[in-house]
């Protein structure tokens, strides 16, 4: 066999390229890194979810279940309350406890927002923010024109009172029982604390405790008259507030007689009974009142009557607030009876005011809101470069907002804030309004105040005695040998 010879000649002809061999694809393992991660990742989130979810089911039920035990309790309190009688006066509960009662608040939105709110059966109301510092709101035809007649005639029948004394008497008294000295009375008028009384510190104390409506020019006739301010700076030092007496003022403006004009205060008022016997048209205001404010009905039962006001040509309400702060050493009006102390200091707890209109003044008249929706409020700012805002009479167009009197049209306000856990917070200073001076005509107002005490416990403890009181009182109606029995007895 003869072996192929080698072809060294460099111009043959090239040989055919022999045919490329098929690729082979070579198996290569894919990293598995990438997806072990993303699957962690979502498994990590899958765990966390499902934890959150068992945690909200447990708080859940452990709240459902508190809220059943303890409504349990109160049934079977309740229910065996011929076996266990209940204090007069129980003790506070655990101040974490899960509160029954709650105050709802009416959103405002925003300034012009209308809203529709159900009042009477059939027919639908707008309601109007006006402000939402405060939060007030305007709600047309509230009463009809019969039923705004109806209250002014059951006023007049029943009979107006004046509503403001000339000058009150008491102080002196009150001084002596709170045991001040004048240093410590000094220190409480000095709003700024800088060792001296401005005017507007003085005219703000003798306004509220005298309820005279001094302005800087009555009281420099008064320190000129008492001969009070030494230096002529218009200021008072300690030394000088020292030398006077507490009634010093009183006795001034006595001694130089007090116009009406003068008053903080110049109408006259009644009251009217809303409860079970009143009028029918008083009851239905009453309801009205509970479906607009959306409070428990025994709240708004157990506040103060109707007061109805009548302000003659001249008449005027100064700018006040219908609440005052409530502080530790403070009892409501209303729940003294179940405060668990004594306190010389009470102040009217009124968490809403409903104002009614119940005619057109022909001049004059509006309630005007000084500082409504303003950024910040300072007493220091209301007495300024001898614009008053506080004073009606004179510088009732200088305030942020006024409401027109209209026949038949309710406006409504909350004098407190939320305490964010639907209670009463803190006293809404915005609140602050006034009752411009009618220059002609007459002026019908009448006023829906809502009681309600900053303390819940006292509250709380306030419902409980009235309605034990009327159980007991239900009882001698029932058997009334029993109740001739008792008095035989004492």
């Amino acid at each position: 066999m003869m072996e192929p010879q080698e072809n060294t000649n460099d111009d043959s002809v090239p040989s055919p390229a022999p045919p490329p061999l098929p690729r082979e694809r070579i198996p290569v393992q894919k990293s598995s890194v990438c997806s072990r991660s993303y699957f962690m990742v979502v498994m990590v989130f899958f765990h966390v979810y499902v934890l959150n979810v068992i945690a909200l089911l447990l708080y859940v039920h452990y709240n459902s279940g508190s809220e059943a035990g303890s409504s349990s309790r109160d049934f079977s309190s309740r229910s065996s309350g011929h076996k266990v009688a209940e204090p007069l006066d129980p003790q506070p509960a655990d101040p974490g406890f899960t509160r029954r009662m709650h105050l709802p608040r009416i959103e405002g939105i925003r300034v012009g927002h209308v809203q529709k709110v159900s009042l009477v059966p059939g027919k639908m109301h707008e309601m109007k923010t006006l402000s939402l510092k405060p939060l007030l709101f305007e709600i047309p035809h509230f009463l009809s024109e019969e039923e705004c007649a109806v209250v002014v005639r059951l006023a007049q029948l029943k009979g107006l009172m004046e509503s403001q004394v000339m000058v009150p008497e008491g102080q002196e008294e009150l001084n002596q029982q709170l045991n001040l000295s004048p240093e410590e009375i000094f220190h409480l008028l000095d709003l700024n604390q800088d060792g001296q009384l401005q005017p507007h510190e003085i005219l703000t104390h003798s306004r509220v405790r005298d309820g005279i409506w001094l302005t800087p020019e009555n009281l420099r006739e008064i320190y000129a008259g008492l001969n009070a301010d030494h230096d002529g700076n218009g200021l008072l030092s300690l030394e000088e507030f020292g030398q006077l007496s507490s009634d010093a003022f009183q006795r001034f403006l006595l001694q130089r007689g007090v116009k009406r004009s003068q008053l903080v205060r110049n109408s006259r008022h009644t009251w009217l009974y809303q409860g079970q016997g009143a009028h029918q048209v008083l009851r239905d205001l009453r309801n009205r009142v509970i479906r607009l404010t959306r409070l428990p009905p025994s709240l708004v039962e157990l506040s103060e009557p109707l007061q109805v006001v009548r302000y003659e040509q001249g008449g005027h309400y100064h700018a006040h607030h219908d609440s005052g702060p409530v502080y530790p050493e403070t009892t409501c009006t209303h729940t003294r009876l179940a405060a668990n102390t004594t306190s010389p200091f009470q102040t009217s707890c009124r968490y809403i005011t409903v104002l009614f209109y119940l005619n057109n003044v022909e001049e004059g008249g509006e309630t005007t809101f000084p500082v409504a929706d303003n950024r910040t409020y300072e007493e220091v700012s209301l007495i300024q470069n001898d614009v008053d805002l506080l004073d009606t009479r004179k510088h009732c167009d200088k305030g942020n907002l006024r409401v027109k009197p209209s026949k038949g049209t309710a406006v409504f306000w909350y004098n407190y804030l939320s305490d964010g856990r639907g209670w009463v917070g803190e006293q809404d200073e915005y609140s602050l309004h006034g009752g411009c001076v009618v220059t002609r005509g007459t002026k019908w107002v009448a006023n829906n105040w809502i009681n309600v005490d900053p303390d819940y416990h006292r509250q709380v403890r306030y419902q409980q005695l009235v309605s034990q009181q009327e159980s007991q009182e239900q009882q001698l109606e029932k058997n009334p040998e029993q109740n001739t029995d008792t008095h035989q007895d004492l």
